[in-house]
Formats: C-alpha cells, sequence, structure tokens
C-alpha cells in the first residue's frame, strides 16, 4: 500500500468549505511496482486496491477512522462497485482520486470515485461504489451516527446540482454495430 503524495484537504471536516458542484480530491497515490503485471501496467486487481484506499481517506476525512469504528461498533460493506477502464497507468504514475456523491439515505451512501492521472489531469478509471453504514454488533445496517450523516449530507449538498456522470449506471454488454 502506498502513502499519499501530498496530503488532501478535509472535504467535509468543521470550518471547511465543499466547494459545490465540485467533486471532492481525496487522495493522493503514484502506481506502486507491486501493481504491475506481465503487461506492464497496473493489473486490474490493484485498481480496486487503489480506489479502497481513497474511499478509505474519504473516511478518515469524514470522522469515520478506525478508533470510531472500534469505539461505536459501526463500518461500511461495499454492497456493489463497478469499475471501468478508461485508460492504462503504468510504474509511478502520478494519480488522484476525485469523488462524487450520487446519493445518500439513512443507511447508504452511492459514489462515484474518479482516478485521475495528476500530470495531465486525464481520467484513468472510475468506480461506482455503493455501500452501507452497518452495526458490527447485529451485522445488519444500521443507519448513520448523527457524526457521520451531518458531513455525508454536507458533501451530497454540495454535489446535488451535477450533472449525472458518464461512468454512474452503465450496462455492462459487448457493444454490437447495427447491420446495414
Amino acid at each position: 500500500m502506498s502513502a499519499p503524495l501530498r496530503p488532501p484537504r478535509d472535504p467535509a471536516g468543521p470550518g471547511v468549505e465543499i466547494r459545490r458542484n465540485e467533486r471532492l480530491v481525496v487522495h493522493r497515490s503514484a502506481v506502486q511496482p507491486e501493481w504491475i503485471d506481465y503487461n506492464g501496467h497496473m493489473n486490474v486487481a490493484y485498481y480496486l486496491l487503489a480506489f479502497d484506499l481513497a474511499l478509505d481517506a474519504l473516511f478518515d476525512r469524514i470522522g469515520l477512522t478506525q478508533p470510531y469504528r472500534e469505539t461505536h461498533g459501526v463500518s461500511t460493506f461495499a454492497l456493489e462497485v463497478h469499475l471501468s477502464y478508461i485508460r492504462e497507468v503504468r510504474l509511478e504514475d502520478p494519480l488522484r482520486f476525485e469523488v462524487q456523491m450520487l446519493d445518500l439515505d439513512e443507511k447508504r451512501f452511492h459514489l462515484l470515485i474518479y482516478m485521475v492521472d495528476d500530470r495531465t489531469g486525464d481520467l484513468c478509471a472510475a468506480a461506482e461504489w455503493i455501500s452501507a453504514h452497518m452495526d458490527m454488533t447485529s451485522r445488519r445496517m444500521a443507519p448513520f451516527r448523527d457524526d457521520l450523516r451531518v458531513p455525508l449530507e454536507r458533501i451530497r449538498d454540495a454535489h446535488r446540482d451535477m450533472p449525472w456522470p458518464d461512468h454512474a449506471g452503465r450496462k455492462i454488454g459487448i457493444r454490437r454495430r447495427k447491420a446495414s
């Protein structure tokens, strides 16, 4: 696992302005040597790891830290994740991870996380993610505590008017040309 190259600003902490209609930069990392496969680019398995590290960075920013999870007996479980691979990434490419909140209810959130080349700004991949807030004793979905719900709502409200992203809600399949 890698450490961020530069610490991102806290997107939802007290006194921090969330910019309306702008994705939140939550994490930066470079492609690690152990993430490279026999094709000379980042292996598919490590895309999910990189996105998961970015999600962990978002959780830390809103207060859903490991001590918080242990103290309150809560966590999150991924319910569904869709990855879209847009552009190849290679060893040491600098990556920036940006989050757009698509939806939120009392127990779940729906995000799109963008993996962006931090040099060029090119979109490299996207991960659409739905997770549930869990009570770890019952192992059932549970409402967010107010101290997590409020920062999540701040993010949702700031992103409410953003256009629906092209890489969200996609259906997988082979596109076929119509016969002429």
